[in-house]
């Protein structure tokens, strides 16, 4: 008898001509709108001031396309080229504004430094995790590799992160001789560098190493198998502001 079930009681069997169940789908990733709108929400609610600077700068972009469409005697065509124009320059000021959120959220936390790091450009080497930690302060020091050389980001005091940063520097001469080694302290304190400028200080610097000696001394430094364990606080690879959504306009 055709029947749904076996005869021994296990599990009912699939009829012959019926549909084949679903497969579980992956869940959809968030679109470019949506991935705004949570960029959004997330930079209002650090910068209420945001929605006033990106709908005058959105007006001031269109005053001057019609400023300019009057004086050509063509303000249609104006008009048509403003409207995008000021919708990506009000963009532009929410991904600026949103970065600089991001990092208002994650300043004075443990590894926040790491995850100023994490927004550097291609042609860096960068650790998740610091290469030194004081585990009663919490003071780390975090390593990037790129073309000015090995550059050391301390977070911390700088008169009490200085016997870590020392060390670190000593072990650096020491495994790569002749090496360019750099010190940037994270913070807003004297001598400190805010998180959002850590990564424009590190680009700005002078290049000394070419690609194939950075990744020589990624290889060479990488054999001291070193790793510390990231101190509690914040997670530099989930920390870092969400750009996609400005990049899928």
């Amino acid at each position: 008898m055709a029947n749904s079930t076996d005869t021994d009681g296990s599990r009912p069997q699939r009829r012959l001509f019926s549909r084949k169940p679903k497969a579980d789908k992956p869940p959809k990733k968030p679109g470019t709108w949506k991935r705004i709108a949570e960029v959004f929400a997330m930079t209002r609610r650090n910068d209420p001031n945001v929605v006033w600077i990106m709908v005058l700068t959105f007006l001031a972009v269109i005053a001057v396309g019609l400023l300019i469409g009057f004086l050509i005697r063509n303000v249609i065509t104006m008009v048509i080229i403003a409207v995008p124009l000021a919708f990506l320059a009000a963009l532009f000021i929410l991904s600026r504004r949103a970065e600089r959120a991001a990092f208002a959220q994650i300043e004075g936390k443990p590894g926040a430094a790491g995850a100023a790091l994490s927004v550097l450009r291609r042609g860096w080497i960068l650790k998740d995790e610091p290469v030194a930690v004081n585990p009663r302060t919490q003071d780390a020091v975090f390593r990037a590799i790129g073309r000015p050389g090995i550059v050391l980001v301390a977070e911390g005091p700088v008169v009490r992160v200085k016997q870590l940063v020392n060390g670190e520097r000593v072990k650096m001469n020491r495994i790569v001789p002749g090496v360019p080694v750099h010190v940037v302290h994270a913070g807003s304190g004297e001598g400190q560098v805010p998180l959002q400028r850590i990564a424009k200080k590190l680009q700005k610097m002078k290049k000394t190493l070419t690609r194939q000696e950075v990744t020589a001394v990624d290889k060479r430094l990488s054999a001291l198998g070193t790793r510390m364990p990231i101190p509690k606080g914040v997670d530099p690879f989930k920390a870092r502001p969400d750009r996609k959504a400005m990049r899928g306009r």
